[in-house]
């Protein structure tokens, strides 16, 4: 190992995302032409192209997607994506294209629309030569926006352009549903819901709820959402009155806010657990019907016993679901004894120990959904009936965190089509493994492209004053790694692995320099450097892959809930860390050949 080679230390990676509205321009119109002043050249000449896009425009149809928000965090790399692929935000399609010319334009559009919704993890691993997909809930989100542009088209469209727009509609709808056939997630049912959901329907309808959805049970998964009759794009499978949303405003208004009021620090959503707690065994409660159908324990990470922490030694998920737990352990040490103790008419004893307490931790956590209600505010609520909705890493429903004000209902509608007697999924978010298995209790099937393993790596001090890599987004400290056959490249020199760590190993070794962006070896590579670079990976990884513990002996089939879960997440890093040294060798035995 050479001096000049990075530390590296396994650290943690937190996510961002943007949100993006949508602008849909009408066909546009014959504009008149004035004569252009002989003695103005340049001016003619701009006037002139004017006058051309105008009757271009006039003989086509116009599709405008958003333009990138200056505001969105990944601002400068999706621009910088956008400018790679030459791609823009409003689209000319001509009446008269061929199906084959359409097809072309449409495949733009669904370019700039998949950079638009990326996230930092998308943005992170997408080379200048991937187009795309990057994930099924991207796809779903672009292609979803795509559609929307061209259906307003179609209602405000007078026959002028009919044929032309709805070859656009047609072809998003079959993409949509590909992308759909492509993630089948059959599952067998084992019955369809008990008195308590039958019960906790009932109750939702007899107070508005409107739902083409039935409660079923899974072999597989437990309680689930069944469609009841065939659904397409953009149909409403629940509606959710604004007033059954469980939210911090029932805190205010009970007894135990003038207490709860008076602590320093406590957030709505700690005064919410605490509320939970209590009104789950009130008789007389408005939602004792909900309550009911909640189970008994809740079977997520944070109850991982001795004997499926040791199975997962060797992990990152390891530390964190242990500082998780310390976490819990300490804010109820701090909290609820001293409201026991000083409030007992308002806190029992007996409902408020650390079991009740780690039970609400875990409803809330798998269970509550962020919301912005009529009035503009953003709350963090639990919501009866849509809590049966299963997680999918190509859900059936993106978007339902706004209540509409028109209707003062939570409404759920389909970005993808559900047929009668499928299970229908909803997005819990773009979380990896640990997060899904810590907080819900379950891996997520296929492959998750937001199972990373963090890496930061610190740069040596340069005693010589030599450079060190730029503090541009592309060589960033923070660096990341995933499954190898998620690769979408195959430029030599890439091995399988994420552009920007092995251009920053390079700067860092100073193999091509400092301050490189995504630039690659060529034909007059240094080879040594670039087996540097390559054996720096395997110094990372093929001593993580020998600290997983030999765990893998033990009978799952004969093991607890708890130890099958982490054996399975243990498995899932085993394949991830051994397709990246796979693939250094591979690149090492690339570079002998060379």
């Amino acid at each position: 190992m050479t001096e000049s080679r990075a530390r590296i230390v396994l650290g943690h990676f937190y996510k961002r995302g943007a949100g993006f509205g949508s602008n849909i321009s009408a066909i546009a119109s014959p504009a008149s032409l004035s004569p252009m002043e002989p003695s103005h050249c340049e001016n003619g000449v701009k006037m002139a192209e004017a006058a051309v896009e105008q009757m271009q425009e006039s003989e086509s149809v116009a599709v405008c997607l958003p333009s990138l928000s200056i505001d969105d965090p990944l601002f400068a790399e999706k621009k910088r994506l956008l400018d790679a692929r030459e791609l823009k935000f409003k689209f000319l399609v001509p009446l008269h294209s061929s199906p084959e010319e359409v097809l072309q334009i449409m495949d733009q559009m669904v370019q700039t629309a998949r950079i638009l919704y990326m996230n930092e993890i998308e943005v992170y691993f997408a080379n200048d030569d991937d187009i795309g997909p990057f994930s099924p809930r991207n796809e779903l989100e672009s292609l979803n926006l795509v559609l929307a542009n061209i259906r307003s088209l179609i209602s405000n469209d007078k026959n002028k352009a009919a044929k032309v727009l709805h070859l656009l509609h047609d072809t998003t709808v079959a993409m949509v549903k590909s992308v759909g056939d492509s993630h089948v997630d059959r599952m067998t049912t084992k019955k369809f819901g008990a008195d308590s959901e039958e019960l906790l329907l009932k109750w939702g309808k007899d107070h508005g709820v409107q739902t083409k959805l039935t409660i079923a049970y899974f072999e597989e998964a437990g309680r689930g959402a069944v469609a009841l009759e065939d659904m397409n794009i953009g149909d409403i499978a629940l509606e959710i009155p604004e007033s059954l949303i469980i939210s911090e405003d029932l805190v205010y208004n009970s007894d135990m806010f003038d207490v709860l009021k008076e602590l320093d620090g406590i957030t709505p959503e700690t005064m919410l657990l605490f509320w939970s707690m209590r009104e789950r065994f009130i008789p007389n409660s408005e939602f004792k019907i909900y309550f009911d159908t909640l189970p008994k324990e809740f079977n997520t990470g944070l109850r991982f016993g001795i004997e499926a922490l040791a199975a997962l030694e060797g992990t990152l998920m390891f530390e964190e679901l242990l500082q998780s737990k310390e976490h819990l352990h300490q804010q109820f040490d701090v909290l609820l004894p001293a409201l026991c103790k000083n409030h007992p008419d308002i806190f029992q004893h007996e409902l408020y120990s650390w079991e009740k307490f780690l039970w609400a931790c875990e409803l809330w956590y798998s269970n509550s959904m962020k919301v912005v209600f009529a009035d503009g505010k953003l709350r963090t609520c639990l919501v009866p009936v849509a809590g049966f909705l299963n997680h999918s890493l190509c859900p059936h429903i993106l978007h339902y965190g706004r209540v509409d004000p028109a209707t003062k209902s939570l409404k759920f509608p389909l970005s993808r089509p559900c047929e009668k007697g499928n299970q229908c999924y909803l997005s819990y978010g773009s979380f990896p493994g640990s997060h899904f298995l810590t907080f819900y209790g379950f891996l997520p099937k296929g492959d998750n492209p937001y199972d990373v393993i963090p890496l930061d790596i610190d740069f040596p001090d340069m005693e010589d004053g030599g450079n060190q890599p730029s503090n541009d987004s592309n060589v960033s400290s923070t660096h990341m790694v995933r499954g190898t056959w998620l690769s979408h490249t195959d430029k030599l020199h890439i091995y399988g692995l994420p552009p920007r760590l092995l251009s920053h190993l390079r700067a860092v070794l100073k193999a091509d320099g400092a301050g490189l962006r995504s630039s690659f070896p060529g034909n007059d590579i240094d080879k040594e450097k670039e087996r540097s670079v390559l054996e720096t990976i395997l110094s990372i990884f093929v001593p993580m892959l020998e600290g997983l513990c030999n765990s893998y002996d033990l009978n799952r089939d004969d093991s607890t809930w708890d130890v099958k879960l982490s054996l399975e997440y243990k498995a899932l890093q085993n394949k991830i860390i051994s397709s990246i040294i796979t693939s250094c060798y591979s690149g090492l035995r690339i570079l002998d050949d060379l």
